[in-house]
């Protein structure tokens, strides 16, 4: 065969650290919009990103030239350093150690994206912490 078809849906989610409110409903957007444009550099175009006040949904389909740790490198470092300068109450923002990386079956797709799009009525009833054990 001469060539490779990959198709690799990840749904990836991490927290703020000690799961801080920080990601308030004025940044939110420019901050998935900048998660996103670290995945398509990254060659693993997003296709929903989103979130609450305290973590953040990825799902995209992974690349098949790196490693997800890179991905997940590339996506809290950068991130992280872009944040912090969007106001003082900022400087102080970190993205916790960890992280959760989920495979997605590509007929699942449409359900995952519901799912991230809908995050804030979702977290009305659960919280971040019930909602990762969950998973």
């Amino acid at each position: 065969m001469g060539q490779s078809l990959v198709q690799n849906y990840i749904h990836i989610i991490f927290s703020t650290k000690h799961r801080q409110p920080f990601i308030k409903p004025e940044i939110e957007d420019e901050l998935y919009a900048y998660l996103g444009g670290i995945c398509n550099r990254m060659e693993s175009p997003p296709i929903k990103i989103g979130g609450y006040m305290d973590h953040v949904h990825i799902l995209c389909r992974m690349s098949k030239k790196i490693a997800l740790i890179k991905l997940l490198e590339e996506l809290k470092s950068h991130s992280s350093k872009w944040i912090k300068t969007k106001s003082d109450e900022l400087k102080q923002f970190y993205w916790q150690d960890g992280y959760g990386a989920f495979s997605v079956n590509p007929s699942e797709v449409n359900v995952v994206t519901k799912y991230i799009v809908n995050q804030k009525e979702h977290h009305r009833k659960k919280t971040f912490q019930e909602e990762y054990l969950a998973f």
